[in-house]
C-alpha cells in the first residue's frame, strides 16, 4: 500500500499561514507563543509563489534511513519521529530531498519535527481542514492510481503537462 502524503497547489496557495497555525496548534497542548510555535511544515514565499513544504512521508524514507538511533520510524501510514531517542543530529534534515523535516531546540533537548498526517486528530490533518483556498490535498492510493492513469491517456495523445490533484 501506498504511504498517504500531502500535496499543494501552488496556484491556489495565498501564503496566509493558516496552515502553519493550525499545525502548531494540532501539536501543541499550550497557547501558543513564539517560543513554541513549531509546525511541521514550512512555508515557502519568493516573489511569484507561496507554497507549504510538507513531508511526503516517503516510501524508503531517506530521513529514517539515516538516522543513527532509529528515531524515525514507520507508524501506522505515516512515518513518526521518537523524540527520546533523537539526538539532533541533523542528519535527517540533510537526507530529506524536500526540506521537510527542521531540528529545533526546546528547553531541555532538540527535536526533530516532521509532518506526522496529525495522527491523533480523528479528522485528518490540520493544514487540509483550515485552508481557505483548498491548496492542500491529502493523497494516497487512489488518487496516485488515477493521477498517472491520466499523464499516460495525455501523454498518448500528446498533450504531457503538469497533473493537479
Amino acid at each position: 500500500m501506498t504511504n498517504q502524503f500531502i500535496v499543494a497547489d501552488a496556484d491556489k496557495c495565498i501564503g496566509c499561514r493558516t496552515c502553519e497555525i493550525a499545525c502548531s496548534l494540532a501539536h501543541n497542548d499550550d497557547a501558543l507563543h513564539p517560543h513554541n510555535f513549531a509546525p511541521r511544515l514550512q512555508m515557502v514565499k519568493t516573489f511569484s509563489v507561496s507554497i507549504p513544504v510538507v513531508c511526503r512521508q516517503c516510501e524508503n524514507a531517506p530521513c529514517a534511513s539515516v538516522c543513527p538511533h532509529d528515531a524515525i520510524v514507520r507508524a501506522e501510514g505515516y512515518w513518526a519521529v521518537i523524540q527520546s531517542r533523537c539526538i539532533g543530529c541533523k542528519s535527517c534534515v540533510v537526507a530529506c530531498p524536500f526540506g521537510a523535516i527542521e531540528v529545533t531546540q526546546n528547553s531541555t533537548c532538540s527535536e526533530a519535527l516532521k509532518c506526522d498526517l496529525c495522527h491523533t486528530q480523528g479528522d485528518g490533518p490540520a493544514c487540509i481542514r483550515v485552508c481557505p483556498t483548498h491548496a492542500l490535498t491529502l493523497v494516497g492510493e487512489r488518487e496516485l492510481q488515477r493521477a498517472v492513469a491520466d499523464k499516460q491517456r495525455r501523454t498518448a495523445c500528446g498533450d504531457a503537462g503538469v497533473y493537479a490533484f
